[in-house]
């Protein structure tokens, strides 16, 4: 399963970065270029952090503090798109330190990024035996679940999910590809509004409208996508939804001009053959 456009931005927040502490850091070079790291990550220059990252490693390089630099150094470099460099990374962090949350969440992360699923899923069982009430933990290994079609595992790993955090966004994500993927769509809208509502990206807009019109509630999915449509003018399924609610509305003429837009900005030709069949 390639992750999703949602998945991805959902997995930056996955992403744990963690650096040792002191009491006093203000003489101690060790500590300093730790910190020197954090800024440049925050400034997403992570050429200077991994250069500083290293230096740091290189001043103390017994520091048992070492595995969360390492964990951090391996996820620089996967934002570099060095990836089998930020995967021996992390792996060296969990030679040392082989149960830390951190480092396999992050490994996780990179596994994913590399389309090494069935990996990833296996950091993320060993997390979720750590740390049950891991929500990230839960979201990511639902999801690789529901796409192996083991539906009660993901169903498992959503409920968890939910009772930890019910208003969430990831919730709403899992409980709706579950609900969709069993057809009960009506029971998929609140979680499908809460997505659009949370998040109001355009693929959420039209997941929404596209629910709204197969249950045949026209009005509130054209109130749908007129919202997409005033965030995101240029999107083409929302251009595709929009064809599909003046089809249904019998306004052929909309309908067919809202086919060609959507079709000029990348519906695929046989989609848009199939809204008029």
């Amino acid at each position: 399963m390639k992750a999703s456009a949602t998945l991805l931005i959902l997995l930056l927040s996955f992403t744990c970065f963690a650096r040792p502490v002191a009491e006093s850091e203000e003489e101690d070079p060790y500590y300093l270029l730790s910190g020197q790291a954090d800024k440049a990550i925050a400034d997403g220059d992570y050429e200077s952090a991994a250069a500083r990252l290293l230096e740091a490693m290189s001043v103390r390089p017994d520091a048992p503090e070492n595995v969360l630099l390492l964990s951090n150094l391996g996820m620089v470099y996967s934002f570099m798109d060095r990836d089998s460099l930020a995967l021996s990374t992390l792996n060296k962090a969990l030679e040392k330190a082989p149960s830390m949350r951190t480092v396999l969440a992050n490994r996780a992360h990179v596994l994913l990024k590399m389309g090494r699923d069935p990996e990833a899923k296996t950091d993320l069982s060993r997390l979720i035996e750590i740390d049950s009430l891991n929500a990230e933990a839960r979201y990511l290994h639902g999801l690789l679940a529901l796409a192996a079609n083991e539906d009660s595992i993901a169903g498992l790993d959503f409920a968890v999910l939910e009772s930890v955090d019910p208003q969430g966004l990831t919730t709403a994500i899992a409980r709706a590809a579950l609900l969709t993927k069993h057809g009960r769509t009506r029971e998929a809208l609140p979680y499908l509004r809460r997505m659009s509502s949370l998040d109001p990206q355009p693929e959420h807009f039209a997941a929404l409208a596209e629910t709204l019109l197969a249950l045949g509630e026209l009005s509130e999915a054209g109130e749908v996508i007129n919202s997409g449509m005033e965030k995101f003018p240029d999107n083409a399924e929302l251009y595709y939804c929009r064809a599909k609610l003046h089809r249904d509305l019998y306004e052929l003429d909309r309908a067919r001009a809202d086919a060609r837009r959507a079709a000029s900005l990348g519906i695929p030709a046989k989609k848009i053959k199939e809204l008029f069949k």
